[in-house]
């Protein structure tokens, strides 16, 4: 006589596909897209933002970027380029580029 557990059957697919979802967002998190490229922003606690390559012909991110260059040379401490600006001000520029 056979007998099936069709809930733990279920309940493992669903494991599974939450295990996956995990994966694929620690992947994407640390996946930038083509086009695209990684900032650190901010004073004390620097926040990661993935902004668009085009934005490097802006004059406005251009100032961004001499700011860094000023403070930090190309010795950026977060392993990427960091902008010493408030997070505010970056997002308020950045909004204006679009």
């Amino acid at each position: 006589m056979a007998f099936g557990l069709p809930g733990f059957v279920h309940g493992k697919k669903a494991f599974r596909r939450s295990l996956s979802g995990i994966k694929e967002a620690a992947s994407k998190s640390t996946t930038i897209p083509k086009g695209y490229f990684a900032v650190y922003v901010g004073e004390e606690q620097k926040k990661r933002y993935v902004v668009p390559l085009s934005y490097l012909n802006k004059i406005a991110f251009q100032e961004l970027l001499s700011m860094a260059e000023e403070e930090f040379g190309y010795d950026h401490p977060m392993g990427g380029l960091t902008i010493p600006c408030r997070e505010d001000v970056f997002i308020d520029i950045t909004s204006q580029l679009k």
